[in-house]
């Protein structure tokens, strides 16, 4: 049986984030995954003459020394191997309660002046909120970090009460700062509010970017950074079991083909899953399973995701779409909090009221994307719940009609729209299960809500309660991808500081 010092289970973010790390660190690292490519939702492809990016639209500026991809970019030996699009303003905000569209440009200066520009009477209350989210968006997302970025009477916050503290009743600037909820949860309610500043903040602070030709360029990047290190990475391999040992002894990792036949078995110092806590928990045979899902027990899983990809026969701004990122909300949408009553508008039928939708033009910037045909992404919040229950033949159909009745509400905002799209595809929370085999199609891992009463503030840690095993997804961190290749990170350096 070979060993390995860390054996990686899963090829998303955090995971070949933590095996670059470590076999540039000198470990003998083999990484392998279940699907034909890696990267999980960090992956695009073809599916007949469409392009689907399978959920990255926009991520911070890694090249900015404070973003948090940075140091672990450079470490894992990619930073510089990939090339940045930036994407222009962070985003437009159309409908809901704003009166006319307003574009929240990059950069924290530049935001203060838009945002004072339209809504003059919320001067004091724009000036508080940006400083505090620069003030995160150069931390860490640590309890110590949180505490000495913020007073002690925010920290604790939700989103929802940060900005009625801030703003009292106007809700149109809620939304223009906040629109795009669905990149962190879909309640400002519950949603925690340091973990949406550092997010906005990171967007502010250094500018969205996009990885020209699609995210599938930065995975790849990574496993090629493992192999030339050293280290392997096995595509279309399932792993069945976990033997978790003494300590001092070496784990043991069972995995076989995809396609079934015998399996292998390989002996691991650490084991690094970049599976759900759940998923995790499956495979381990030594009765500690129970152990690793009453340690999550109190964590509320994430949203989950829709995607409708749609291939245009002619470029995006002959029909209206100028903007890279469009936030387009609902007429039926009076205040911020509505979000949360759009996520579970999947769970009926299509009617009048459609949910909060982004909408991204790849051509508006130099992506790399095809252009034959015309790629626009459309994504929102979603929940597993709205889809379940279902039998297939009905799931289907459900789905087609949602897709007909987004596109047709698209063509009252961006007349001819309907009548330019040449392919499509549409994919739901289900989806997500499938695709990335995550319990409740979660996007972000764990919700970053607030902490209740009593509770101590959040935190996120790539340790386990078992000894020897690890978190590397987004599960160990604060959503998305940020929080993943930053869990990843942390899952490194917890590995080499035990050595």
């Amino acid at each position: 049986m070979t060993r390995y010092d860390v054996v990686v289970i899963g090829a998303g973010l955090g995971g070949l984030t933590a095996a670059a790390i470590l076999a540039r660190n000198g470990r003998k690292v083999l990484v392998f995954e279940r699907g034909n490519s890696v990267g999980g939702a960090a992956s695009s492809y073809k599916a007949g003459d469409l392009f689907i990016e399978a959920s990255l639209h926009k991520t911070s500026g890694p090249q900015h020394p404070d973003d948090p991809k940075h140091r672990a970019l450079t470490r894992a030996g990619v930073l510089d191997k990939i090339e940045w699009v930036p994407t222009g303003p962070l985003h437009e905000v159309r409908g809901g309660p704003l009166a006319r569209p307003f574009v929240l440009p990059e950069g924290f200066e530049a935001a203060r002046d838009a945002l004072v520009a339209e809504f003059p009477d919320a001067r004091d209350g724009v000036a508080g909120i940006l400083s505090e989210m620069q003030a995160l968006a150069a931390c860490d997302l640590t309890v110590a970090g949180v505490q000495a970025a913020l007073p002690s009477t925010n920290a604790a916050l939700s989103l929802g009460a940060r900005l009625a503290k801030a703003f009292g009743d106007n809700e149109a600037v809620k939304c223009a700062l906040a629109g795009n909820l669905w990149f962190f949860h879909d309640d400002p309610a519950t949603l925690w509010w340091p973990a949406f500043a550092a997010g906005q903040g990171q967007f502010l602070q250094s500018g969205g970017r996009y990885v020209k030709t699609g995210s599938q360029r930065l995975s790849s990047a990574l496993a090629r950074a493992v192999r030339g290190a050293g280290g392997e990475v096995l595509l279309r391999r399932v792993a069945t079991a976990i033997d978790v040992a003494a300590a001092g002894s070496s784990h043991t990792v069972r995995h076989e083909a995809k396609a079934g036949g015998a399996f292998l078995e390989v002996g691991a110092g650490r084991i690094i899953s970049n599976a759900a806590p759940g998923v995790t928990a499956d495979l381990l045979r030594d009765g500690s399973a129970g152990r690793l899902r009453q340690s999550y027990a109190d964590h509320e899983p994430s949203i989950s995701l829709f995607a409708l990809t749609l291939g245009l026969s002619k470029p995006p701004d002959e029909v209206g779409l100028r903007s890279y990122s469009t936030q387009l909300l609902p007429d039926w949408m009076t205040t911020l909090a509505d979000y949360a009553t759009g996520t579970t508008l999947f769970a009926g039928e299509p009617n009048a009221r459609m949910p909060p939708m982004s909408i991204v033009s790849y051509a508006t910037i130099d992506s790399g994307v095809p252009t034959s045909p015309y790629i626009v992404s459309v994504v929102g919040a979603d929940h597993l719940r709205n889809w379940s229950g279902m039998e297939r033949a009905a799931y289907v159909e459900k789905k087609d009609r949602w897709q007909r009745a987004i596109i047709a509400s698209l063509d009252h905002s961006y007349p001819g729209i309907a009548g330019a799209v040449v392919a499509s595809a549409f994919n739901t929370a289900s989806s997500m299960v499938s695709y990335l085999n995550q319990p409740h199609g979660c996007a972000y891992g764990f919700a970053p809500v607030s902490p209740h009463a009593n509770a101590p503030l959040p935190s996120r840690s790539p340790r386990t309660v078992i000894d020897g095993l690890y978190l590397a997804s987004c599960y160990a961190g604060f959503g998305g991808y940020n929080g993943a290749i930053q869990a990843g990170e942390a899952c490194a350096d917890a590995i080499i500081g035990e050595a």
